[in-house]
């Protein structure tokens, strides 16, 4: 059961690593940071599985395995107190950092040395001064070597490094978690609050214990007893930070889910406006085999998932550049063109709001037509109203109501309406 829970630990920071690699490149520090602990993280976890311990240990160094183990995690702590503090670097616009943070962002700048000095330190211990005979099958590092003075050294260099980088990021973590408004943020940083109280109980646990066996031997029932509760602590540990670390991810996820729903959403309405202006558009619409009906799908996905950034980015890119086409078709079209469109709508049984997103969808087909012959030369920007200037709360679901109606609506239309403000 244990080798189940430690492969599954190791799953779970591998694949996020994994899927990290794009930001980690192209990320700045923070971004790396993460990727650097998942990645050292998942390392020290696919050694302590059965199969990575007994291909290590077959190297022919007895007990490599449980020190790589070691050093693999001393080096994930540093990179990981690097990312809290440059997470958690200041107290935000105007407000002073805790001393939290402060002690954070000081340790952080002597971290990689210190971290090198306990590798180093750990490493000769190990070597020299820990008992080098026959390992028993079965048996655990701290029993094998119960009794041996440089066990509590070796094991106050491990624990007490890895101890003040819990606490600190554990402490830090606690604090977002009360200023968090997010849920999901919420629940991360709680789980990863969680998981930091959790290791530092068992470093905690681990190193008077094994100070107590450098002194002398323990019952074997008391050694059995203390084995299974910081086994349990430590999956804790890491079953909670990982899960935490992955909530945030979740929220993201679902953000990136959402701005491609609404790019799907306003695909249509933009690829006509860019047409008709492919000079205010920062990427032209794709147009393989134009006139052919298989194509479109195929133009609409390369439009779609076009490499220019982020679904967020490519969102506010539609967005403004529907906005300016708009614009520019404003400065030819008839001045009465809207009001004529409104009350086309109202005509047809729209009211309040329905009747606004029916009436600017009448105009913009009305707009694009009068393109091919205008009414006058560009000059003043006909009547056309604004949605407002908050761009989560109000442009893009305004502009997705009247993309669907864009979408939709009869093309006879354009020229009825336009007829009417030729009249």
């Amino acid at each position: 059961m244990a080798d189940y829970v430690t492969c599954l630990i190791a799953a779970l920071l591998l694949v996020q690593a994994v899927l990290r690699v794009p930001s980690a490149l192209r990320g700045r520090i923070r971004e790396r940071s993460l990727w650097g602990a998942l990645t050292a993280f998942a390392g020290a976890w696919l050694i302590s599985t059965r199969l990575g311990t007994h291909l290590v240990n077959s190297m022919g160094v007895d007990e490599l395995a449980t020190l790589l183990e070691h050093d693999l995690s001393v080096a994930g702590s540093c990179v990981l107190l690097r990312y809290v503090a440059a997470v958690y670097q200041d107290g935000g616009p105007g407000v002073p950092p805790t001393r939290t943070a402060r002690l954070t962002r000081a340790l952080q700048r002597y971290g990689s040395a210190a971290s090198v000095v306990v590798i180093g330190a750990m490493t000769a211990v190990f070597l020299l001064g820990l008992d080098r005979g026959p390992v028993p099958e079965g048996s655990h590092f701290m029993d094998r070597h119960a009794g041996e003075g440089d066990l509590a050294l070796y094991l106050t260099l491990f624990y007490g490094h890895c101890g003040v980088v819990i606490t600190l990021c554990g402490s830090q973590w606690a604090r977002a978690t009360r200023e968090a408004h997010r849920p999901t943020l919420r629940a991360g940083l709680a789980l990863m609050t969680t998981g930091m109280a959790a290791g530092a109980v068992y470093t905690a646990l681990r190193a008077v214990y094994g100070i107590v066996i450098a002194a002398r031997p323990v019952p074997a029932g008391i050694a059995r007893v203390e084995e299974a509760v910081a086994d349990d602590l430590l999956y804790a540990t890491f079953l909670c930070w990982a899960l935490g670390v992955l909530a945030p991810a979740t929220q993201a996820a679902v953000n990136r889910r959402r701005a491609f729903r609404a790019l799907a959403g306003l695909h249509p309405l933009w690829r006509d406006l860019a047409l008709t202006a492919p000079d205010l558009v920062r990427q032209a619409p794709s147009r393989l085999f134009p006139g052919s009906r298989a194509a479109r799908r195929l133009n609409t996905l390369r439009d779609l998932t076009a490499h220019d950034g982020s679904a967020q980015v490519r969102l506010g890119r539609y967005v403004t550049e529907i906005r300016d086409v708009i614009h520019s078709m404003r400065r030819q079209a008839p001045d009465d063109l809207y009001q004529l469109a409104l009350e086309l709508a109202e005509s047809e049984g729209h009211l309040g709001l329905e009747a606004e997103a029916t009436a600017q969808a009448y105009w913009i087909m009305s707009a694009r037509l009068n393109m091919r012959d205008p009414v006058r030369a560009p000059g003043v920007p006909a009547e056309f109203p604004s949605s407002g200037d908050d761009f989560c709360s109000e442009e893009v679901p305004w502009l997705l109501r009247v993309a669907a109606v864009y979408a939709k609506a009869d093309r006879s239309i354009a020229r009825e309406v336009l007829a009417d403000a030729h009249a």
